[in-house]
């Protein structure tokens, strides 16, 4: 239990949010399906039978099952974005320092965030407010004329594809844009985890679930020559990604490959397809916004990611509400 509020919590208060309750989510924060062997799984409202996206699980399946109006999520390499792609809501990571961690249980360090979960850009981005008080707002009026790069789409599922590609289009200035996928470093995620969890490891390793205990055994077995190599390469590719980046506004990829998968399958099982596409954004600490585009396989949403410089924050979610205002038209016609 905890002995005091998190900030992030704390100023949410303060702006008049009601605290009505904690949600489930994957053992530490670390994973992508919320199935958890202490506290059970996480239920997917519009999916039975398929995950709830982890680590922020319960955050997104409580709104999904409309239970509340906005939640909190923390994000290391897609924890808040992939559950709100699995439950069909809107989930946004900022830049890297904009919303307060004190208070918060780590998971790496230089990759966590943490941020807002709801189901419209609009909520979302009124609890950005009280989260990063001092970041300035931007509306519609003021994103003029986009230039948007458009990535990673060959890598979805033909449906997923095809929604992304469609949401794509609603912006008249988006063109093909080649990222770089680099997962080189790995390794400084696996060591800074493994630095947050020594010392509980050492003293009560037979109490973690069998999927985390996998994943601190193979942290702690970082060598420092491949810690070092690991950071050198994420220098290497914050600075590939910002010239990649430059001459676009933003950049839209698909949030997941999939749709929600099947329970049961398991994290390990599935986790290096579930947050190749968001972890990127942890690296160099850019906003990244998810929210739905429309049915895809089995009938389930598709997610589409809208990404932003690290700075960037306003003007992605001004983007993700003309977007959302876009596809809701699109979709009653």
């Amino acid at each position: 239990m905890p002995d005091r509020t998190a900030e992030a919590v704390r100023r949410l208060e303060a702006a008049g949010w009601a605290n009505v309750g904690k949600t489930n989510l994957h053992e530490f924060a670390w994973g992508i399906t919320s199935e958890n062997p202490h506290f059970g799984d996480v239920p997917n409202p519009i999916a039975p039978h398929r995950v709830a996206g982890g680590s922020s699980g319960g955050s997104a399946a409580a709104l999904a099952a409309g239970l509340v109006e906005g939640a909190l999520g923390s994000d290391s390499g897609g924890s808040i974005r992939i559950p709100a792609a699995c439950c069909g809501i809107v989930g946004f990571k900022p830049t890297y320092g904009l919303a307060p961690l004190d208070g918060c249980f780590p998971l790496a360090p230089s990759f966590d965030h943490a941020g807002p979960m709801a189901r419209d850009v609009a909520t979302c981005a009124r609890m950005f407010d009280a989260l990063a008080p001092s970041h300035p707002r931007a509306t519609l009026a003021d994103l003029g004329e986009l230039q948007v790069g458009v990535t990673w789409t060959s890598r979805g599922d033909p449906m997923v594809r095809q929604r992304v590609e469609k949401a794509a289009g609603h912006f008249p200035h988006a063109r093909p844009l080649e990222l770089p996928l680099d997962e080189s470093f790995y390794a400084v995620f696996r060591r800074e985890a493994a630095e947050v969890h020594a010392d509980l490891w050492r003293a009560h390793r037979e109490l973690y679930g069998a999927n985390v205990a996998a994943k601190v055994g193979r942290a702690l077995t970082v060598s420092d020559a491949e810690y070092e190599a690991s950071r050198r390469g994420r220098e290497h590719y914050r600075e590939r990604m910002a010239e990649a980046m430059e001459g676009v506004d933003l950049v839209l990829t698909p949030t997941l490959e999939m749709v929600a998968p099947p329970v049961g399958i398991g994290d390990l099982a599935l986790r290096d397809r579930m947050i190749r596409l968001t972890y990127p954004f942890n690296a160099i600490g850019a906003p990244a916004l998810a929210l739905p585009c429309g049915p895809a396989e089995d009938g389930l949403p598709a997610s589409v990611q809208l990404v932003g410089s690290p700075g960037d924050d306003a003007r992605v979610l001004a983007a993700g509400e003309l977007l959302e205002r876009e596809l809701a038209i699109a979709a009653n016609e």
